[in-house]
């Protein structure tokens, strides 16, 4: 079977047993149902009044949902996009008239960079310059010291493709005085800011407050059905709508998203602490698994995961390490590494380990247990 056909067999084995699996760390709602995605929303009644009239072009309960999160962040206001790739491409769209530059640094793994096609050049007539690629967010000396004009900063927070990784609440602050003595503008991408409060130690309203814009997704930890908000000035914000309508994003009807959206910072956003400081529980248990069970080699990263999202690396061939994950769900009924394994070099492969609600029944004994059920299947004899 040529690779693509392998592969996808492969994904296809992989969901199918995390869905019927006993046990997970996680149970992303996108991989759910049609049925089980719809009974999401049976608890709209409990975030918006379902008797008004539904929503058409943007009001309604698409406008709730907008003062909604424009209140969380502390902004002035706050639009609802689609999709987070248009909502930061007419943001950035948006500064770069207000800046006079089209040019927008960002960092070598970020979104734009690896995700997204080109679309700032291709699309948004915008032109991206590398900070660095260094696995971690760009410090203040890279910012000031950076040999081209640009007229915005995009920070990622976190920064996914790096392990899900943040810097410091000091070193964030600097980086944002750095681009600000250069007379930038800072905008972030926020698909997954709602859970890095813990590491920062800031209210979300205090870390939005440190930029110009935000964009934050509405599913990614708040397992809504899709689409994003971008919050900043009320007059950034009314010409973002405005760019939103020409990039075909003013969507007729968007009750689904803007409900299950409000179902989730209703119930999810407020666990999202707790699932953070579970998933430091988790990582040291799977270090101390994969010790115990004799890999020469597996690392955790970040040691210590700075949201409740981090990545595990282990010296095997990707296929080899997805072809033991996915036989150990199908045959413990335990779903330990529910994603992908991707190569990161030769006989290195890394994955992404996401600790939700479900993961909170996990003891750092049953993590242990996993683990070495997982090392006998990926070692022969182990």
């Amino acid at each position: 079977m040529p690779d693509g056909g392998r592969h996808e067999n492969l994904r296809e084995r992989r969901i199918a047993a995390c869905r019927a699996a006993s046990r997970s760390l996680a149970r992303l709602g996108f991989l759910g149902t049609l049925r089980e995605r719809l009974a999401l929303l049976d608890a709209a009644g409990d975030v918006h009044d379902l008797d008004e009239r539904s929503d058409i072009y943007g009001d309604g309960v698409v406008e709730a949902l907008e003062e909604k999160v424009a209140t969380l962040l502390g902004t002035e206001a706050a639009a609802f996009f689609p999709t987070g790739t248009m909502a930061q491409q007419v943001a950035l769209r948006c500064w770069a008239g207000r800046t006079g530059s089209p040019t927008v640094a960002l960092h070598g793994l970020s979104h734009p960079e690896v995700h997204e096609r080109n679309a700032f050049s291709q699309v948004s007539g915008l032109r991206p310059v590398t900070v660095t690629a260094e696995p971690r967010l760009p410090t203040a000396a890279e910012i000031r010291d950076f040999d081209e004009p640009f007229g915005a900063l995009m920070l990622e927070l976190p920064l996914r493709e790096a392990g899900f990784v943040l810097p410091s609440w000091e070193e964030l602050t600097e980086v944002v005085e750095a681009a600000r003595e250069r007379d930038a503008v800072v905008h972030f991408d926020g698909a997954r800011l709602w859970e890095s409060t813990v590491h920062f130690g800031r209210s979300l309203e205090e870390i939005a407050g440190l930029a110009d814009s935000v964009y934050v997704s509405l599913y990614k930890s708040l397992d809504g059905l899709g689409g994003a908000v971008l919050a900043g000035p009320r007059g950034l914000v009314g010409e973002a709508k405005a760019w939103r309508h020409r990039y075909g994003g003013q969507v007729f009807q968007a009750f689904p998203d803007a409900l299950s959206a409000l179902i989730g910072l209703d119930r999810e956003l407020p666990r999202l602490p707790e699932y953070v400081a579970h998933a430091r529980v988790v990582a040291e248990a799977l270090r101390d698994g994969f010790a115990a069970a004799g890999v020469p080699w597996a690392r955790v990263h970040p040691e210590v995961p700075h949201t409740h999202d981090f990545q595990v690396w282990l010296p095997y061939d990707a296929d080899v390490a997805a072809e033991a994950a996915v036989r150990t769900v199908e045959e413990t009924g335990t779903a330990l590494f529910a994603n992908s394994w991707n190569p990161r070099g030769p006989g290195l492969a890394c994955t992404e380990v996401y600790v939700r609600a479900p993961g909170l029944e996990w003891t750092a004994e049953d993590v242990r247990t996993a683990v070495a059920a997982f090392v006998r299947r990926l070692i022969p004899g182990a």
